[in-house]
């Protein structure tokens, strides 16, 4: 594979798990930034510290993957052909235009056209799910089955997108086509144990990922997993660039760290038993 581009990060180990996070990054290219109304907008929607939730998954022997670059400049999450993966519900672009809450991300007259969609999705899409492509192909190649687990996490309530407050834990399977439901299951046992809520194909069942790479038949099982951001930061009840994001808090976020170990150790263990 050819050297990856510097806002990629990429941490290569032998187990049969792959942890991406493509939703954690801040930068935006410089040519890009002027356009943006504010800054404060454009990252307001990140997948704030996920990064740091999960930083022991390397000590787990896990392979890494996630993207140094905001949201706002692309989301690699997005099906690339620009069909929504949750028709008829309020949702995000391949290169979104607004925020979560609805409040325009670009300037007058400056939001990206088809051209400048496609030119992103060569820059960066493509390097993002390539280096994924490789890493699944190897460890596939390797081990009997593998996992692909999708770490997320958004604010417990948007209305502009779901009804009152979002579960702590909520697990997407593509309504189970993309893991053995074996490993739904396991999952699913952590969560109820930890004694927060959470659900299983609710609201997000799962984005481009989990959806595009599942195939338990060729022993590739995808998941995703949304935190709800209360479970480990003080959620304000309304984001303001004075107040959003609360820094991260490594004791608070402790307990919930715990849980994710022990969600992804069950998934090395589905992954390792024949």
């Amino acid at each position: 594979m050819n050297a990856l581009p510097p806002w990629l990060s990429l941490t290569p180990a032998d187990a049969p798990l792959i942890v991406s996070m493509p939703h954690t990054g801040t930068e935006i290219p410089p040519p890009l930034q002027i356009r943006f109304v504010s800054r404060w907008l454009a990252l307001k929607d990140a997948d704030w510290w996920v990064h740091r939730l999960y930083d022991f998954a390397p000590s787990l022997g896990v392979t890494t993957l996630r993207t140094r670059l905001s949201r706002s400049t692309i989301d690699v999450n997005r099906d690339p052909s620009g069909r929504s993966l949750y028709p008829g519900q309020n949702t995000t672009e391949l290169c979104p235009t607004t925020t979560f809450d609805g409040e325009p991300l670009y300037r007058d007259g400056l939001p990206p056209d088809a051209v400048e969609i496609a030119r992103r999705r060569s820059a960066y899409f493509e390097p993002y799910h390539a280096a994924l492509a490789a890493e699944v192909r190897r460890l596939r190649g390797n081990h009997q089955k593998i996992v692909l687990f999708e770490a997320h996490s958004i604010r417990s309530r948007i209305r502009r997108l779901f009804e009152g407050e979002l579960p702590d834990f909520n697990i997407g399977t593509n309504s189970g086509a993309s893991c053995a439901a074996e490993l739904t299951s396991a999952i699913e046992r952590i969560c109820e144990n930890s004694g927060l809520a959470h659900v299983t194909n609710g609201r997000f069942k799962g984005g481009y990922t989990t959806r595009h790479y599942g195939e338990p038949a060729q022993g590739i099982h995808a998941v995703q997993l949304e935190l709800a951001m209360r479970g480990y930061l003080e959620e304000p009840k309304v984001p303001e660039p004075e107040n959003w994001p609360p820094p991260y808090d490594a004791v608070s976020a402790a307990p919930m760290c715990a849980t994710l170990k022990k969600i992804l150790e069950a998934c090395l263990e589905f992954a390792s038993t024949t």
